[in-house]
């Protein structure tokens, strides 16, 4: 019995060790990713903490919107590999290859309109147009906020076409939303790939969720409206969403509120499991009783629709239009690391 008793306190030790390591693990991988850099590229990917272009996010192609930071096109090959092993321990298996993956649909969007060119399928015009966007996998930046060596308060971003991971650091304490991610086409149409969905699992989820309603839970929690090109709350358009509409948590059954549970998950999941379970422990905390499931558009996949979660704590929004997803996790009150800063102000003396 004794030394059963010590394995599981082991075990336990070992446990906290790894909780509260994640935030050191990041800054170490940070650290060892910016050291690699040369002088002239550590200039260009390094940011004062107030800055402005930490606290904003785009999802559009840097044909049209310009980028803080350093391309993964301007970078080596030992530093791609410092930049992968920074994704790898922010993100779990899944969000790692979510976002790996959106990275390579760049890629495919280009070979897909080069088909289509070749086939005469589109105007030289209208090609020209589209690869002046600049999609490709070398265009997602890295930007470093603050000093990951040195400073107690830093972040980073990782951001390009439908990517915008941003993580915001305090003492090691870590704020990782806003955190979008979108896919084009939602559903790869052609060639070996397919059938390829890589937020497949983020629709499904919805549509089984509005089609296990009852004909009354379905109509409170749809809107009549058009379905919106994009996300309510996107970059540029200055909205956020206020009022709670939709059907709530505690009006679903053990099976409808299952399925909402698990859509939650799948967003928070994208992290690794520490800070997952930890901010997936603050939703559960908060209730998923006094969770909002709202609906726009059809409950076909394959028609244009959008739902939203909005809780006490956090907005998950995911729209497709036209086989084109759009996807984001809020954390209400601490995007950025707003909550943690103010804490941090208010407890140490700052001149």
């Amino acid at each position: 019995m004794k030394y059963i008793l010590i394995i599981c306190l082991c075990i336990l030790v070992q446990f906290n060790a790894v909780a509260q390591s994640y935030g050191s693990v990041i800054r170490k991988t940070a650290v060892e990713l910016r050291d690699s850099l040369t002088e002239l590229q550590k200039k260009r990917v390094t940011y004062d903490i107030g800055d402005s272009a930490r606290i904003k996010w785009n999802n559009l192609p840097v044909g049209l919107r310009a980028r803080a930071g350093i391309s993964i096109g301007s970078m080596t090959e030992s530093q791609r590999h410092l930049l992968h092993r920074l994704l790898s321990v922010s993100l779990s298996s899944q969000g790692y290859l979510k976002s790996t993956s959106i990275f390579h649909l760049d890629n495919l969007l280009n070979i897909m309109y080069d088909s289509l060119m070749k086939q005469g399928k589109i105007k030289p015009e209208t090609y020209k147009m589209l690869m002046d966007l600049q999609w490709s996998h070398q265009n997602f930046y890295l930007a470093f906020f603050g000093d990951p060596a040195s400073d107690k308060q830093w972040g980073y971003k990782i951001e390009g076409h439908h990517l915008s991971l941003n993580f915001s650091f305090v003492n090691d304490k870590i704020a990782v939303t806003p955190m979008f991610m979108g896919t084009d086409p939602a559903e790869y149409p052609t060639l070996e790939y397919a059938g390829w969905r890589v937020l497949g699992q983020e629709e499904d989820l919805g549509i089984n969720l509005i089609n296990i309603l009852s004909e009354t839970q379905r109509k409170k929690a749809t809107l009549d409206t058009l379905v919106p090109r994009d996300i309510i709350t996107g970059a540029e358009t200055g909205r956020r969403l206020i009022n709670y509409w939709g059907l709530k948590g505690k009006e679903m059954n053990e099976a409808q509120k299952k399925i909402l549970t698990n859509i939650i998950r799948e967003y928070v999941f994208n992290l690794e499991w520490d800070k997952a379970n930890e901010e997936f422990n603050k939703i559960l905390k908060a209730g998923i009783d006094n969770v909002y499931f709202g609906w726009i558009g059809s409950y076909d996949e394959h028609q244009p629709h959008y739902f939203l979660l909005n809780g006490p704590s956090f907005l998950i929004e995911f729209d497709n239009a036209r086989n084109h997803i759009h996807t984001i996790w809020r954390e209400k009150g601490n995007e950025y690391g707003e909550d943690l800063l103010k804490q941090h102000y208010m407890s140490s003396p700052h001149k």
